[in-house]
């Protein structure tokens, strides 16, 4: 085929079972946090805005017991690094994309050694309470207030070059989804491609992903073929 596939993967809820950042909601978050995971999920806050409230709430001296708790608690979907193999193996360019804040969330990768940069959120512990940073905030092209941007990142990688594969499971996924060529979908977004007739596939694990994964590059070496 005459493009690269990249693979745009999401952490919380897709490499990992369980949001990480609701689990440590429920462990540590302040009194009203479920009002403001509501309003992301119900989209009547932005991300960025209602997970710096989140976390604005909870005092920085916590900052590694919040880290040894996520690493206690995360459970890894099966055939994660099963997948990242086959990736591999295959010259499938694999770059996490990540709603989550890096004090956690990189520690929880470094096992796996990915070669591309991990794209998270940033932190600050340096006032009383955690100040989430934004590196990679929207472009002029998006006015969603995303956080970490991931239409932005996607936009980094030429279409005409590009066959841009989005895996993940929530509202946070959905605009990526959008501009992607196909979809691995789970949970929210699955319900989302149905209903906006996204190209997509369903995962429960990383080896239905290698599945789904093989018979898009089985088809799309048929087409350039015929």
């Amino acid at each position: 085929m005459s493009k690269s596939i990249a693979i745009f993967c999401d952490f919380d809820g897709t490499i990992t079972e369980r949001d990480m950042i609701i689990t440590i909601m429920e462990q540590f978050g302040a009194p009203g946090w479920e009002a403001i995971k509501d309003q992301i999920l119900g989209q009547e806050v932005t991300i960025q805005s209602g997970v710096g409230q989140l976390f604005a709430g909870i005092s920085s001296d916590k900052r590694e017991e919040i880290a040894s708790y996520a690493a206690e608690v995360a459970a890894i979907r099966p055939g994660f690094p099963e997948f990242l193999t086959f990736c591999q193996e295959r010259n499938i360019d694999f770059w996490v994309t990540s709603g989550g804040i890096d004090f956690f969330v990189l520690p929880l990768l470094a096992p796996y050694q990915i070669e591309n940069p991990i794209y998270c959120n940033g932190s600050s512990f340096a006032g009383e309470n955690i100040e989430i940073l934004w590196p990679h905030s929207c472009d002029e092209q998006c006015e969603n207030g995303c956080g970490m941007c991931k239409p932005s990142v996607l936009r980094k990688f030429p279409d005409e070059r590009t066959f841009k594969v989005v895996i993940g499971d929530s509202i946070t996924d959905l605009q990526a989804a959008k501009q992607a060529d196909f979809v691995l979908a789970r949970a929210l977004l699955l319900q989302k491609c149905q209903e906006l007739d996204l190209p997509h596939a369903e995962f429960a694990t990383f080896y239905d992903c290698i599945s789904a994964l093989q018979d898009l590059i089985d088809k799309l070496k048929e087409e350039v073929l015929s």
